[in-house]
């Protein structure tokens, strides 16, 4: 399980991007965000790596 902190998340278009973003790397990844929380977590084997240049790729880099 990934977790993630995405300070640029503000919306539901947003979260429909993180969610689009993590599918693009492994579609089968289980996909949870609280946008509240500005807070994604992935449920997948793929690298941690993968889906941190992903969700950057689409404008939410993961806060450090």
């Amino acid at each position: 399980m990934h977790e993630f902190k995405l300070p640029a998340m503000s919306c539901g278009h947003c979260v429909a991007a993180v969610t689009q973003a993590a599918h693009e790397v492994d579609p089968q990844a289980r996909v949870e965000v609280d946008l509240a929380r500005k807070q994604a977590s992935v449920d997948s084997a793929q690298p941690r790596d993968s889906f941190v240049a992903a969700l950057s790729e689409a404008g939410y880099p993961p806060a450090p």
